[in-house]
């Protein structure tokens, strides 16, 4: 199962709060973990792109980027 990792900018817990919800209710994340401490989110999913993930994490408003 492919994992995708992004650097996402989130400066309190509210921020990754926001970033939880949204995968939470994403049909297809089998799992995720969300880093506030590491600005890092990590997601498992083996019928969503890369993309497709990045683009439900940027419509919380934060700075995300596929982690180099």
């Amino acid at each position: 199962m492919p994992v995708y990792t992004y650097d996402v900018t989130m400066t309190c817990s509210g921020c990754s709060g926001a970033v939880t919800r949204v995968l939470s209710k994403l049909q297809g994340v089998e799992e995720f973990d969300v880093s506030l401490e590491t600005q890092k989110v990590t997601v498992k999913s083996d019928s969503l792109s890369e993309q497709e993930i990045l683009e439900k994490i940027q419509k919380t408003g934060k700075a995300a980027k596929v982690a180099a």
